[in-house]
């Protein structure tokens, strides 16, 4: 699995490339789809380019790229404390939605992260637990109650060096250990985008790739869309399973 992260917390300052309403979310979404991804995650944005759990910038989100692409594809959202900081207004936001998400990630570290994954499950919402390096998050998430629950864990590398990003990612998955027999997807960001995804390449893991994670491809050229960036996240994921990088 190549999940798309499309967007994230960038905004127009990082260029025109990066998709921020829902019709240039669609627009990038199906493009990166058709170039191999097979999942997607996204934030949805108010007009001024700010993260939101709004229902209904969320059902305007989700409407649009549902309609761009197969309904075999899993659309997902974001529920960072950045969009909501208040987790009891967070949950109250999740349970305001309108349209459904397939899933949504949850940041374990943050504050109000069992009540926002408990929130989100009862209203039938898989969950991606968001485990960041660098933070509490893998031990409180080895132990939750919700942790078996999960649709899937997001570890994530937050050092940006090229060698410290790998170094980190494998003591992340080191103490995620089994992570309560869940499938883990290891992804990392800035310049510890690629060699993170190589690393998960050579693992055989499910990761991600896309504008919210970097905006540059492997070779340090900009990239010019989100597909530019699957396309070349699929070639060198498959290149360091057969072991070429």
């Amino acid at each position: 699995m190549v999940q798309l992260c499309a967007n994230g917390g960038r905004d127009a300052a990082d260029g025109a490339v990066v998709p921020l309403s829902p019709e240039a979310l669609a627009d990038s979404v199906a493009g990166a789809v058709a170039a191999g991804a097979t999942d997607v995650h996204v934030h949805p944005k108010t007009p001024c380019g700010r993260d939101t759990l709004s229902p209904r910038v969320l059902a305007a989100t989700l409407g649009a790229v549902r309609a761009r692409v197969p309904a075999s594809v899993p659309v997902g959202v974001t529920t960072g404390a950045w969009a909501e900081p208040d987790p009891a207004a967070r949950v109250a936001r999740i349970r305001s939605w309108t349209v459904l998400p397939d899933h949504a990630s949850v940041n374990w570290h943050e504050p109000g992260a069992e009540e926002t994954a408990a929130a989100l499950m009862e209203r039938g919402v898989g969950v991606e637990a968001g485990v960041w390096s660098g933070t509490d998050g893998a031990a409180r998430f080895l132990c939750s109650p919700l942790g078996p629950r999960v649709l899937r864990v997001l570890a994530e590398v937050t050092d940006t060096g090229p060698a410290p990003a790998r170094d980190a990612a494998r003591a992340l998955l080191s103490t995620l250990g089994t992570a309560h027999g869940r499938p883990v997807l290891l992804h990392g960001e800035d310049a510890g985008t690629w060699p993170v995804l190589r690393l998960a390449g050579r693992l055989g893991l499910p990761t991600r790739i896309g504008l919210e994670d970097t905006l540059l491809l492997p070779d340090g050229g900009r990239a010019a869309s989100n597909a530019e960036l699957v396309t070349a996240g699929l070639e060198e994921w498959a290149s360091a399973r057969r072991g070429g990088v």
